[in-house]
C-alpha cells in the first residue's frame, strides 16, 4: 500500500471521527442521545438501517461465498430486500406506535418488567458475541489490506469505534452511517468497471469462471436454506433491538414504513454490485483456500484501485463494517441505562443517564474487542456469523414481534418460548455432535433455528384463544400507550437540520478528496472525477436544502 493511500485512510478517518464528535453536545437526555430526538429524517434512518445491517459481513463473510461459491452470494442477500418490504408494510410502523424508546421497553410495557430483566441479560449476552464478529471482519480488512497484525486491528478500530459512539451517541451513529454509504457506493461503483476491465470484460468473466458459478443456489446454500433463512432475515431486522431502534426513531408510521421500504429497495439492487468484485477475483486468482477467502474482496481493490482509491475504499469499508459496531454499542448501553439502571433508581437525572449510558459504551466496546480477537479459534467469521444466527435469530427476537400483533401472548409465553428454542437449537449445535454423532447442516440448522419457535407460538395462540387468556395484561399495555401518545413531542428540528449538515459537509469533502486523488493518479482517473463531481454536488444539494428548508421554518 502507498504512502497516498495511507494519507488518505488516515484523511478519512478523521473526517468520520469528527463527524461523530460534532454531536457530542447533543445527547441532553435519554431520548436526546439514543433516539436522536424521535423524529430523524426516515431516509436518514433508512440508510442507517442498510449500514448497519449490510456492513455486518458483506465484505467479509459473503464475499468469502461470493468468491467460493458465486451467484449464491447473491441469491443468500435477496432474501434480505424480501424482508426489508415485508418489514415496511407490516411491521416498522407496528413498532412505531409503540411510543417506546427502546425494543426493551416495549417489552416491560407490553409483557412485564420481569420478562425484560431477562431478555436484556439474554441480549446483552448476545450482542457481545454478534458485536465482536462485526468487529473481526474490519481487522479483517486492514491486515489483508496493510499487514498489520489482525489482534492491533481489532484493538486499535475497537477504541476508536467506542470513542465517537459513546460521546455522540445516535446521532453520532446515523450521520457516520450516511456518510459511509456515499463513500462505499462511489468506491465500489468505480472498482465494478475496473474489475471486469483487468480480467478482459464480462465475456472471459462468463466463460473463465468455475462450473455451476451462476448457480442460484448449491449443495451448502440450498433453496431450503434460502428460505429458513429469509425468515431468519424477517425476524431479525424486524425484531433486532438495535434496528427496532431506526423505526421508533422516527416521527410517524408513515416515515417508519419509508425506512422498511428504503432497506428493500437498497437490497434489490446492492447484492449484484458489492459481490461482483470477489467473484470477479475468483476468476483471476483461484488459489485462495482455508480463511483466505475472506479477503478476497480487499485483494480485488488492490489489484485494479488507482492510487489513493484503495486508502479510501479500505477507510469506507473499515467504517461501513463498523457501524453495525457502534450500532449495537448504541442499542446496549441504552438498555442498560434507561431500562435497567432507571428500573433502580427512577429519580436519576437525564444528564446521570447519559453518563451512563457513555460509560457502559465504553465497558461494552472493551468486551467487543476481547471477543473480536477469540473469532478465528471459533472457526472463522462465518461460521460465527451463520451459527449465532440459527441459534439466536428466530428464538430472541421473534416471540416479542408477535406480541406486537397478538392480544393473547403473556410475559410468561414469550420468554418460555424463547428459552426452549434457545435450549433446543444449542443441544443440537454444540451437544448432539458429540453425544448422539449426529450433526445437522446449514439448512437444517436454519430451519430449527426459525422453525421451532414459529410452531410454539402458534400453538400457545390457538390454546390462549380458546382459554381467551392473557388478555388483560395486553387491555393495560393499551392504555399505557396512549398515556405516551397524549405526551407533549419534543423539538427536535435543530437536530435534524445539524445533522443534515454535517452529513453534507461529510459528503461533499470527500467528493473534493476524489477531485484530489484524480488528478494524482495515472489510471481511471477519468472514471474517479467524474464519481467526485457527482459526489461534491450531492453534498452541496443537501447543505443547500437544508438552507432552504430552514429559511421557509423562520419565515
Amino acid at each position: 500500500m502507498s504512502k497516498i493511500d495511507i494519507g488518505v485512510i488516515i484523511v478519512f478517518t478523521l473526517l468520520v471521527f469528527i463527524c461523530g464528535l460534532s454531536f457530542s453536545k447533543s445527547g441532553k437526555n435519554m431520548k436526546s442521545f439514543f433516539a436522536a430526538g424521535g423524529a430523524l429524517p426516515w431516509w436518514m434512518s433508512g440508510l442507517s438501517l442498510f449500514m448497519s445491517f449490510f456492513s455486518a459481513g458483506t465484505f467479509v463473510v459473503w464475499g468469502s461465498i461470493a468468491y467460493s461459491s458465486g451467484w449464491v452470494a447473491i441469491t443468500i442477500q435477496s432474501t434480505m430486500c424480501i424482508a426489508g418490504l415485508i418489514i415496511g408494510f407490516f411491521i416498522a410502523p407496528k413498532w412505531q406506535k409503540t411510543k417506546a424508546l427502546t425494543a426493551a421497553e416495549f417489552i416491560t410495557d407490553r409483557l412485564g418488567y420481569g420478562t425484560q430483566k431477562i431478555y436484556t441479560y439474554l441480549f446483552l449476552l448476545i450482542s457481545l458475541f454478534t458485536t465482536g464478529a462485526f468487529l473481526y471482519p474490519v481487522a479483517k480488512i486492514v491486515e489483508v489490506s496493510t499487514g498489520i497484525p489482525i489482534g492491533t486491528s481489532v484493538i486499535v478500530l475497537g477504541v476508536l469505534i467506542l470513542i465517537y459512539t459513546a460521546v455522540g451517541g445516535l446521532w453520532a451513529v446515523i450521520v457516520t452511517d450516511v456518510l459511509q454509504f456515499v463513500v462505499l457506493t462511489a468506491a465500489v461503483l468505480i472498482v465494478v468497471p475496473l474489475s471486469f476491465d483487468k480480467i478482459g470484460g464480462m465475456d472471459n468473466f462468463v466463460s473463465q469462471a468455475p462450473e455451476n458459478f451462476f448457480a442460484l443456489v448449491n449443495e451448502e446454500y440450498s433453496w431450503g436454506f434460502m428460505i429458513a433463512f429469509g425468515l431468519y432475515n424477517l425476524f431479525f431486522i424486524a425484531g433486532n433491538w438495535a434496528y427496532v431502534q431506526r423505526y421508533t426513531s422516527v416521527a410517524t408510521p408513515k416515515d417508519a414504513k419509508k425506512v422498511g421500504w428504503l432497506f428493500g429497495a437498497l437490497y434489490l439492487i446492492s447484492p449484484l454490485v458489492w459481490m461482483l468484485p470477489p467473484m470477479i477475483y475468483r476468476v483471476l486468482n483461484p488459489e485462495l483456500d482455508g480463511l483466505a477467502d475472506e479477503g478476497a474482496y480487499l485483494l480485488m481493490c488492490k489489484e485494479v484501485l488507482p492510487v489513493g482509491m484503495l486508502g479510501l475504499m479500505l477507510g469506507g469499508m473499515v467504517f461501513a463494517t463498523s457501524s453495525s459496531v457502534n450500532t449495537t454499542l448504541n442499542i446496549s448501553a441504552g438498555v442498560l441505562a434507561n431500562d435497567v439502571y432507571k428500573h433502580f433508581r427512577p429519580n436519576t437525572s437525564g444528564d446521570h443517564l447519559v453518563k451512563v449510558g457513555r460509560w457502559s459504551t465504553i465497558a461494552l466496546g472493551v468486551i467487543t474487542i476481547i471477543v473480536a480477537l477469540l473469532v478465528p479459534y471459533m472457526g472463522g467469521i462465518v461460521e460465527v456469523v451463520m451459527s449465532v444466527a440459527a441459534i439466536t435469530g428466530g428464538a430472541m427476537f421473534l416471540p416479542p414481534m408477535w406480541a406486537l400483533f397478538s392480544k393473547y401472548q403473556t410475559g410468561k409465553s414469550v420468554l418460555a418460548i424463547t428459552i426452549v428454542s434457545l435450549l433446543i437449537n444449542s443441544f443440537f449445535k454444540f451437544v448432539s455432535p458429540s453425544l448422539l454423532g449426529f450433526s445437522l447442516d446449514r439448512a437444517q440448522e436454519m430451519w430449527l433455528g426459525v422453525g421451532v419457535p414459529v410452531v410454539m407460538l402458534f400453538f400457545f395462540e390457538l390454546y390462549a384463544r380458546t382459554k381467551n387468556a392473557g388478555f388483560s395484561q395486553y387491555t393495560d399495555y393499551q392504555v399505557l400507550v396512549a398515556k405516551k401518545a397524549s405526551e407533549p413531542i419534543e423539538e427536535t428540528g435543530e437536530g435534524n437540520k445539524r445533522g443534515a449538515k454535517v452529513i453534507g459537509i461529510g459528503v461533499g469533502s470527500t467528493g473534493i478528496l476524489l477531485l484530489i486523488l484524480s488528478y494524482i493518479g495515472k489510471t481511471g482517473t477519468a472514471l474517479v472525477a467524474g464519481m467526485g463531481v457527482l459526489v461534491v454536488l450531492l453534498g452541496t444539494f443537501i447543505i443547500y436544502r437544508n438552507s432552504k428548508s430552514k429559511k421557509i421554518h423562520k419565515s
